[in-house]
């Protein structure tokens, strides 16, 4: 036979498209050409390929050999191929069966003694091959990986020579076995926490609906504390979230897989983090931060001191939950479902007011005026967290509830909402809105009234009405009322802040 098609993956993004490995063995000179638009580390998979099957015990074809890679318009990069390069080449000499190579998939890199290496993204092939009812192999080092899918047709190998065994029936390859992994998520208690009892408020009512939440105050009054205790009372991913945000992971860092499983991300850029480093981007698309916070937290400490640019990036897929990223090369779409909590300080000294502010109200709003008025919209929930009083630090007293007695809370709720609603309410449309956030004619009249007098705008309406629904949640009522819109309106505060210094320059 002079004709050999094995099955593989590519990697875009989290996405694994098919890619059919296409060998032609014919008369002529001996040579190798590698054709579908394959970038340097593809093409030389011929050296490596050469070599691996050689020190396999096998015979290289001394023919002329024609390898395409399809779909044509598909960039391949990397050594990902290297695996059905050789199987197909072993096939098209006659060399192995080719029984099974319509029902099995391969992805791997290839030693030059023929040991199988790891490739990044093999979840998300693992499991695209699992949903055609193909079985897949992949290399050692993607084991831990491909354990996590627990599901049977992932098969693991070190070295050609136990594919082509397989292949030919003389032995069986390993299933992939994750090994026993702590589910619980490692997070600081909330009750360490003095005082700031509306500070822990808020993040329960955050981590109940889904929102997005800002934190302002002076320094050292706890900002940076609370927003790293919301992992601690957000209940254990899915496994259907669990495995989207591992096969991003995959694409950065399979090593953090074994410890971050179950575990809802927390990530925390520096605020020196460029447009790149927080949507994504290079010539084959890399995720970024935003992505790696998939079904978890983005916190962005010191949020003034972001780039405008960068921050104004996060507006759309805040709302869409995704991004799109276009390249001359490929266009990538990364799913971005990130809860956003943010911390600042209210102005450039620190203080807002009181003895320790210097600044005037012109300095304050032009240190305010670096965040934009739509990305500033985009926060359900903001916040002030004050200094704390006297006493508190000398008589401490209890830290009041842990991280576990509000986590079940949030559980019960986040629960009843995807039972009225499929969704939790941060991600209500505009006809969920009108459907469970009704009103009473009094209390809707009440609230516009006092978003004009704020001057807010639909936005703010629509995101108080969904901060007010979780409020009900939380109080076990089917109703939203006037004390749950009023204490969803004592969560503007940087509108508030902001109106205020407007009325003292004038």
């Amino acid at each position: 036979m002079s004709l050999a098609i094995v099955f593989t993956r590519a990697a875009l993004g989290v996405t694994a498209p098919l890619v059919t490995v296409e060998v032609h063995m014919s008369a002529g000179l001996p040579g190798l050409t590698i054709v579908g638009l394959p970038e340097t580390t593809v093409k030389e998979a011929r050296d490596r390929v050469r070599s691996a099957i050689i020190n396999s015990g096998y015979e290289f074809p001394a023919r002329k050999i024609t390898i395409n890679l399809a779909p044509a318009d598909l960039p391949k990069e990397g050594g990902r191929y290297d695996l059905p390069i050789a199987v197909a080449l072993l096939a098209a000499s006659e060399q192995l069966s080719t029984s099974l190579l319509s029902q099995t998939e391969f992805v791997g890199e290839l030693a030059l003694t023929g040991a199988l290496r790891g490739v990044p993204g093999a979840i998300s092939c693992a499991m695209e091959a699992l949903q055609q009812q193909r079985q897949i192999v992949v290399a050692q080092e993607n084991a831990s990986e491909l354990g996590l899918i627990d599901k049977p047709g992932c098969m693991v190998a070190a070295h050609l020579l136990e594919v082509c065994a397989f292949l030919e029936g003389k032995g069986s390859l390993e299933q992939p076995v994750s090994p026993a992994l702590s589910t619980e998520a490692c997070c600081e208690d909330i009750n360490e926490v003095y005082g700031q009892q509306q500070g822990k408020r808020a993040l329960e009512i955050a981590a109940a609906g889904g929102h997005n939440l800002l934190f302002i105050g002076p320094p050292g009054t706890g900002k940076t504390m609370l927003a790293s205790r919301l992992n601690g009372i957000l209940p254990p991913l899915s496994d259907e979230e669990a495995l989207e945000s591992a096969a991003i992971m995959s694409l950065v860092n399979p090593v953090a897989l074994q410890r971050q499983w179950r575990q809802r991300p927390f990530r925390a850029p520096h605020h020196s983090a460029s447009l790149t480093a927080l949507v994504g981007g290079g010539a084959i698309p890399m995720p970024g931060e935003i992505s790696l916070a998939h079904n978890g937290v983005l916190f962005l400490d010191e949020l003034p001191e972001f780039e405008r640019r960068a921050l104004d990036a996060l507006r759309e897929p805040v709302e869409s939950g995704k991004i799109h990223i276009s390249r001359t090369r490929a266009k990538v779409s990364y799913p971005a479902r990130f809860q956003l909590i943010a911390a600042m300080n209210p102005s450039p000294t620190g203080h807002y007011q009181g003895n320790h502010n210097r600044c005037s109200p012109e300095q304050t709003l032009r240190y305010l005026g670096r965040l934009s008025g739509p990305f500033l919209d985009r926060f359900d929930l903001s916040l002030e967290i004050p200094l704390l009083p006297p006493g508190m630090l000398s008589k401490p007293g209890d830290g009041g509830e842990s991280s576990a007695e509000i986590r079940s809370r949030v559980t019960r709720v986040r629960s009843t909402q995807l039972a009225r609603q499929q969704c939790l309410n941060a991600l209500l449309n505009n006809a969920g809105i009108k459907q469970f956030c009704r009103l009473e004619a009094a209390d809707a009249e009440w609230l516009e009234e006092t978003l004009i007098r704020l001057g807010l705008s639909v936005r703010a309406w629509q995101r108080l009405l969904k901060v007010a629904r979780t409020i009900a949640d939380l109080n076990l009522e089917g109703d939203i009322r006037r004390p749950h819109l009023q204490e969803a309106l004592s969560y503007r505060a940087i509108d508030r802040m902001l109106l205020h210094l407007q009325k003292m320059m004038t």
